[in-house]
């Protein structure tokens, strides 16, 4: 008894720790989502260990594969990714350059937020534990070649709380999320991005590029 007692124990509290992990709270998150807001604070260390300056800005994103990155201090920078191009404008160099949304942004880690299909097919996921009172997943991307060495979410109990990445030069970029609003009534041109008047626009789209199809 005393055996089958120790068992069943053991049983509840794996099933426990199954049920606190980093995958299930990301399954829990997303369960449900097709589209999320929030704030970001973003900072990048260099392979030599020098922190460069925070941003800060909004973001917004809704399956599939549409998103708004919207840096607002200490610079302004706007990311639109629409389905089929990929825009960024620069304000200050009044510039805007354009491109084609491919199979590269399918790989962006965040995209698994509103479409954990992706999780499997994209990635090779595991439980990196739990540490600044987070439970963290890292991710490798399945890209032949890979914009990232490596990804890693840290979840609460409720929502993602960070994310870091290391990229192929050793940079490593944290980036802290709050005020996550889920699916909310997003603008009806919140993706959507015309070039303002009198800006340099520069880029390469081409018709016949590898351009992921938004799906219904």
């Amino acid at each position: 008894m005393r055996l089958i007692a120790a068992l069943a124990a053991l049983t509840l509290a794996t099933q426990a720790v199954a049920a606190d992990s980093a995958r299930a709270r990301m399954e829990a998150f997303s369960r449900g989502l097709h589209a999320v807001s929030g704030r970001f604070s973003q900072s990048v260390t260099d392979a030599n260990g020098h922190r460069g300056d925070a941003s800060r800005g909004t973001l917004a994103l809704e399956a599939p594969r549409q998103f708004r990155w919207e840096t607002l201090a200490p610079y302004q920078q706007t990311i639109v990714a629409d389905g089929a191009k990929v825009w960024v404008y620069e304000p200050d160099l009044e510039q805007v350059s354009v491109r084609n949304q491919s199979a590269a942004e399918a790989h962006s880690p965040l995209t698994v937020l509103t479409d954990l299909s992706q999780l499997d097919s994209q990635f090779t996921a595991s439980e990196s534990g739990e540490h600044d009172g987070l439970a963290w997943l890292r991710l490798a991307s399945k890209a032949k070649e890979p914009e990232f060495e490596y990804a890693e979410l840290g979840f609460d109990a409720a929502s993602l709380q960070r994310m870091r990445f290391k990229d192929q030069l050793g940079n490593v970029t944290e980036i802290r999320f709050s005020d996550w609003k889920r699916n909310p009534a997003l603008p009806a041109d919140a993706f959507r991005f015309t070039p303002p008047e009198g800006v340099d626009v520069v880029g390469d789209v081409k018709p016949d590029a590898e351009v992921m199809p938004l799906r219904d």
